[in-house]
């Protein structure tokens, strides 16, 4: 089998573009910009847990089936870990089988979104509208009725009991 120097070159750029996109540094960071909440990374830092701040400032993945809050079924709502703003009632959390806690919709001036990376790896990120703080993506397999799947971290948000 023989292969050519282009056909090596367009592998090799493949795989180069692929293992960025799966490996390389995360596309998403905490929004920058004018927030209601703006603190230094220090008093990030000092406000968060290290997991807290990986995923809500850095723009990090918690592990699939690692969050208790994917397991919560209480009534309340879940809440911005970085600055307290109520994102999601429980009445529109379900069991998505992701393993993160999922919503078909976000409360209402809750959070915001963007576009993040590039075709065939471009995705929507959710973040919250008050501190700038990633949260998750949402992705367009839901339940009805908005057909929506916000897929959030567990770490990024914290569950306050009705």
């Amino acid at each position: 089998m023989t292969i050519s120097r282009r056909s090596l070159f367009g592998i090799g750029g493949a795989g180069l573009i692929g293992g960025i996109a799966l490996f390389g540094p995360s596309m998403s960071r905490a929004r920058e910009g004018r927030f209601e909440v703006t603190l230094s990374e220090a008093e990030w830092k000092k406000r968060l847990t290290p997991a807290q701040y990986a995923v809500l400032r850095e723009g990090s993945t918690e592990r699939s089936g690692s969050s208790p809050l994917d397991r919560e079924h209480r009534r309340g709502v879940f809440v911005c870990a970085g600055c307290g703003l109520p994102l999601y009632s429980s009445q529109t959390k379900y069991d998505s089988g992701t393993g993160w806690p999922s919503f078909w919709k976000p409360l209402p001036n809750a959070v915001q979104t963007r576009e993040e990376g590039f075709f065939p790896f471009r995705r929507t990120e959710v973040h919250c509208r008050r501190c700038g703080s990633h949260l998750g993506h949402v992705f367009h397999d839901g339940p009805r009725p908005t057909g929506l799947r916000y897929c959030m971290n567990g770490v990024a948000m914290k569950f306050v009991a009705a």
